[in-house]
C-alpha cells in the first residue's frame, strides 16, 4: 500500500464539491494536501481546514501547474495527485434554432477538461520521478476525474462528453508510459453525486432538493445522489492501493443515463 502519512498530495479543484471530498480523506489520512483552484475563498478555507496550502492556478497553465507541483514537494514528498478539476457547457451540436454549438466553447472545455488533466499529470509525474522509491519501486499515484457522460453522454454534453472519454482513453497510455517510473494512473468515473451544481441547475424556482430527489429517483441502488465522501473513499482506494493501475472506475450505483 501506498502510505501517503507525511507526503504531499495536489487535487485540483479541490475547493469544494468531489474535489473536496477527496482532498479531505487524503488530509484524515495524514497527508499535506495542496489545493489547486480557482476559488481563492473556497480554496483557502479549505486549505486552512486541512492544514495543507492553496495555489490558485489554472490547470491548463504550464508555469502555475508547475509551480503548484514544486510547491507541494517542499511540504513533502509528492506521492499523490487527484485532478478533479472540470467545466462543462451544455449545448446541443445544432439547436432547434439551427444554430451550430459554439467553437469557442467547445474548445474551452476541452482545453480545461482534457488539456489540463494531462497538463497536471504529466507535471506530478515528473516531479514524482524525482522521490525516493518505497517498495516494489514505487513513486507515487495520479487519480484523474472522468465522468460517466464518457459512456452515457446525455443530449447538449457533445464537449463534455468527448473531453471524459479522452481522461478515460488516455488511462491506460499514461499508466503504461509511467511505469518505468513507478507511477500509478487510475481514473474514476463518477455519476450523480451531491454537488452545489445542482443548487445552480434547479432553474426556474424549483426547489433544489426536490430537483435532486428526482435525478437520484433514476439510480439503481440505492436511489439517491452520491456523497463526496463516498467518491472519497473510493479515489483513496486508488491513490493507496498499489495493485491497481491503468484502470477507469465507474462509481455510480449502477446508473445509466437516458438521452436527456
Amino acid at each position: 500500500m501506498l502510505d501517503v502519512d507525511g507526503a504531499s498530495a495536489v487535487v485540483t479543484g479541490g475547493a469544494s464539491g468531489l474535489g473536496y471530498g477527496c482532498a479531505a480523506k487524503l488530509a484524515a489520512n495524514g497527508a499535506k494536501v495542496l489545493i489547486a483552484d480557482l476559488d481563492e475563498e473556497k480554496g483557502n478555507a479549505a486549505a486552512s481546514e486541512f492544514g495543507g496550502m492553496f495555489v490558485k492556478a489554472d490547470v491548463a497553465d504550464e508555469e502555475q501547474m508547475a509551480a503548484a507541483m514544486l510547491a507541494a514537494s517542499e511540504m513533502g514528498p509528492l506521492r499523490a495527485c487527484v485532478n478533479a478539476a472540470g467545466i462543462g457547457h451544455a449545448m446541443r451540436t445544432v439547436n432547434r434554432s439551427g444554430e451550430p454549438f459554439d467553437l469557442a466553447q467547445f474548445e474551452f472545455v476541452v482545453r480545461v477538461n482534457l488539456i489540463g488533466t494531462f497538463n497536471c499529470t504529466r507535471l506530478a509525474a515528473a516531479e514524482m520521478s524525482k522521490t525516493e522509491p518505497l517498495a516494489d519501486g514505487e513513486r507515487g499515484s495520479i487519480v484523474n476525474f472522468a465522468s460517466v457522460a464518457a459512456f452515457d453522454g446525455q443530449i447538449g454534453q457533445a464537449a463534455y462528453s468527448a473531453t471524459k472519454a479522452g481522461i478515460v482513453g488516455m488511462t491506460l497510455p499514461i499508466a503504461r508510459d509511467l511505469s518505468s517510473i513507478g507511477v500509478r494512473v487510475n481514473t474514476v468515473a463518477p455519476g450523480l453525486f451531491d454537488t452545489p451544481i445542482y443548487d445552480k441547475m434547479a432553474a426556474g424556482g424549483r426547489d433544489p432538493q426536490e430537483f435532486k430527489d428526482t435525478l437520484g429517483a433514476s439510480v439503481l441502488f440505492p436511489k439517491r445522489l452520491g456523497f463526496s465522501d463516498e467518491l472519497g473513499s473510493m479515489v483513496y482506494e486508488l491513490v493507496t492501493n498499489s495493485y491497481m493501475n491503468g484502470e477507469t472506475i465507474r462509481v455510480d450505483a449502477g446508473v445509466r443515463l437516458p438521452p436527456k
